[in-house]
């Protein structure tokens, strides 16, 4: 008899994780709070990076450069092209040197064969003048990588999870969240009280349960708060009145010394938007609270822009949100069983970088959740608190 598995949350680690168990002969349920995309997920937006730049760090530089594979043969199969390979440029004020996310990432890449283009002030001037070109001196260009248009992937996700015949439950008007049904310490299933004026409680019980509900993860799992916890970051998207200077191939997925800074943005989409966003330490928050955006902070957007994009400065704002991540305490995604908990298995800290890995997610979780061997997800396995550190593109301060 086929296993069965409820999976709670329905964005790139849910999905992903319902097909692939699916595909193996699992009876999968997935449930999230409403429809998919969910409105308030990560990756509800416009754009993600696609990049298999990683500093020094053999595991995510490989995984990266199989999702950008992988990512091509998703737009051949879907006859959609919804992963946009512009390149990503990643510029540095001073010259790149050891240490640097900048040096780091074209040193590795350079030396498993790719083919990078060092980039100076006045290159910058010459092929990608929308930069201010005497601030940024040193850096290189990325030709493979780019972004991703990431509410529609999950969209599409979504859409081959229901054809697969995965039962998809989208609780809507639930008041709060779901919450996990234990025998003691062992998980049994999901309940969630409908909000309807006629309430009633929707149960549902499987052999094992899968969390992957990102920054509501250490809301709904208490005692994981000490190693992970919701991050709110800011995004902004411009419209500038004409976008073809912000248009590859002369603007790419960029970073403006990133490791340092963490302001990182895309070229112009097919509606003229241009994001701009930080990969920085952002704020801990509580998932479920209202999401507000911190005063000041469309001004500190434009001081950067006016430094590093002169032209786009002054551009109208199309729209703004509040993103949040699921960071844990050392910026490595955690996926695994839980010790204290038979049938509960967790896969969520995102860290703000997890997009990117979609296309190799499902098989990395479905691996971990059948106890199969796999080398990748050694790194997320449960683990004690230890040092802090990031993607290496992230500013820590």
């Amino acid at each position: 008899m086929n296993s069965s598995i409820l999976i709670l949350g329905g964005g790139c680690f849910g999905l992903t994780a319902a097909l692939e168990l699916r595909a193996r002969g699992w009876h999968v349920t997935l449930i999230d709070q409403g429809r998919i995309p969910h409105p308030d997920a990560a990756s509800t937006d416009i754009s993600k990076v696609a990049r298999m730049d990683y500093g020094s760090d053999e595991q995510h530089t490989a995984m990266g450069e199989r999702s950008l594979t992988r990512w091509r043969e998703w737009n051949a199969k879907w006859d959609e092209e919804l992963y946009h390979e512009s390149g990503f440029l990643v510029m540095s004020r001073d010259e790149m040197r050891p240490g640097g996310f900048e040096y780091e990432s074209r040193a590795f890449l350079t030396s498993r064969g790719h083919t990078l283009r060092r980039t100076s002030s006045d290159m910058l001037r010459d092929l990608h003048p929308a930069w201010n070109h005497s601030a940024y001196r040193d850096g290189y260009l990325n030709p493979i990588g780019g972004w991703v248009e990431s509410g529609r992937v999950i969209a599409r996700l979504a859409a081959e999870a229901r054809a697969a015949g995965i039962e998809t439950v989208e609780m809507f008007g639930s008041e709060g969240q779901p919450s996990l049904i234990f025998d003691g310490k062992v998980c049994k299933g999901v309940n969630s009280i409908s909000g309807t004026e006629n309430s009633y409680e929707i149960v549902l019980v499987a052999d094992h349960v899968l969390v992957t509900t990102g920054a509501w993860t250490p809301t709904l799992l208490p005692h994981l708060q000490d190693v992970m916890w919701a991050t709110a970051q800011t995004v902004f998207h411009f419209k500038p009145h004409d976008p073809r200077p912000f248009q590859p191939p002369q603007f790419p997925v960029w970073g403006a010394d990133i490791g340092k800074t963490g302001w990182y943005g895309f070229p112009a989409n097919a509606d003229g938007l241009v994001k701009v966003a930080n990969h920085g330490p952002g704020r801990r928050v509580n998932a479920n609270d209202p999401r507000s955006m911190p005063a000041g902070e469309e001004e500190r957007y434009r001081a950067f822009l006016l430094e590093t994009f002169p032209s786009l400065a002054d551009a109208p704002v199309h729209s703004s949100r509040v993103c949040l991540y699921c960071d844990t305490f050392d910026g490595a995604f955690w996926i695994d069983h839980d010790p204290a908990h038979p049938g509960l298995i967790i896969a969520a800290g995102d860290s703000g970088h997890a997009f990117k890995f979609t296309p190799v997610m499902g098989e990395i979780i479905a691996d971990v959740v059948e106890r199969k061997p796999n080398a990748w997800a050694t790194r997320y396995r449960w683990r004690e608190k230890t040092r802090a550190h990031s993607d290496g593109a992230r500013a820590s301060s």
